[in-house]
């Protein structure tokens, strides 16, 4: 026993290990832990927000703040010439969104989220709220969420947004979701422009999708994706005639994801994500196999 323990109380020993816990785990003076880290066992924990571009229902930390980042690239990763010296499309435009989560409790959180200029640039304001919770012996998760978009930095053409989002786990290393989407007055995905009049007026068009989605482990900290997005309402009035799917590959480290995709939808907001690139490059096989492109995501809790 070291000298100076007979010096130190009991309690005053207790909060210096935590300290020295905390602080080995990246988190200097704070003796609080995240809700992946205290999840209860057998219980799947999803590494990001989204599994590509489908939310995931993930549960937040009350004060926790998160960072997202989206890159959807324009060129499709295998057809057309010169793939290989093009990196498979990653010399194409990159459609890079940009978002911040806040947990104001651990059920509550609110977000805001914002695409760029190629893609009309939407700015998207959301609030979310988690309703089951298998960590809380649910027999499954549920979340709602309702957001609003408004296209040329959240000044025109708004779409108001209504989704539930279920997930349930499945032997402790997958899960499954499915989410029903109500999207009033969405907008056909077309690119914009830099100038606010290069940022096209369409009509608004009310629709209902239902996303399906798994992540499944084959490491401890890695997992495979995928994710498919039917709009189920009025799609033609939106140019979709297929689907927009995607599938990748994620990476989860402490508090962080990566996750590498191929995806036929450019679209990241909520009403957007339905899209695919038969509207946005203008060519019908956009969103067929042929079509697909490389993306990534990049999530990081920073409190």
């Amino acid at each position: 026993m070291p000298a100076w323990s007979g010096k130190l109380s009991d309690a005053q020993i207790t909060e210096l290990a935590t300290y020295i816990r905390s602080f080995a785990a990246g988190s200097p003076g704070s003796s609080s832990t995240s809700r992946q880290e205290t999840a209860g066992p057998g219980i799947y924990h999803p590494g990001d927000d989204v599994l590509v571009s489908l939310p995931t229902g993930r549960a937040v930390d009350r004060h926790g703040v998160y960072v997202n980042f989206s890159h959807r690239f324009s060129d499709p990763a295998f057809t057309g010439r010169g793939k290989g010296s093009e990196l498979l499309g990653l010399d194409s435009v990159s459609i890079s969104s940009f978002g911040l989560r806040y947990g104001v409790t651990d059920k509550l959180s609110v977000s805001v989220w914002r695409s760029p200029s190629f893609i009309e640039r939407p700015i998207q304001i959301m609030a979310a709220y988690n309703l089951l919770d298998e960590n809380r012996e649910a027999p499954l998760n549920m979340a709602v969420r309702v957001s609003v978009e408004g296209r040329n930095n959240f000044q025109k053409s708004f779409t108001e947004n209504i989704e539930t989002i279920f997930s349930r786990t499945i032997l402790s290393r997958a899960q499954l979701y499915v989410v029903p989407t109500f999207s009033f007055n969405a907008r056909r995905l077309v690119p914009g422009g830099l100038l606010s009049s290069q940022i096209p007026d369409f009509p608004g068009i009310n629709t209902v999708s239902v996303g399906f989605g798994g992540a499944v482990d084959i490491r401890p900290t890695v997992a495979l994706v995928a994710e498919v997005i039917p709009t189920l309402l009025n799609s033609a009035d939106l140019g979709i005639h297929r689907p927009a799917y995607s599938f990748g590959i994620q990476k989860k480290i402490w508090r962080h994801a990566f996750t590498l995709a191929l995806t036929n939808s450019p679209g990241t907001t909520v009403s957007q994500r339905a899209g695919t690139r038969a509207t946005y490059a203008k060519d019908p096989h956009g969103d067929t196999p042929a079509g697909l492109a490389l993306g990534f995501d990049l999530m990081r809790q920073i409190h």
